[in-house]
């Protein structure tokens, strides 16, 4: 039984490019969310805050599933 649609997943070149347009431009979470056509501006909000806390390389650290 199919459980609907498979969450999407976004490239770190992306994640980078989104976080580095809304600065440049001044875009709002929701407007970021917007124009990249991102499900939720919580999403974005969390890729800027690791991209301010880790920079552009920790878009590179898979983070799916439990810490070992």
């Amino acid at each position: 039984m199919p459980k609907g649609k498979p969450n999407k997943r976004y490239t770190p070149e992306f994640k980078i490019m989104v976080v580095e347009t809304m600065h440049n431009e001044k875009l709002s979470y929701k407007e970021a969310a917007r124009q990249f056509d991102v499900s939720f501006d919580a999403v974005v909000a969390k890729w800027e805050r690791i991209y301010l806390e880790e920079g552009k390389e920790g878009f590179y650290v898979e983070r799916r599933g439990c810490k070992s």
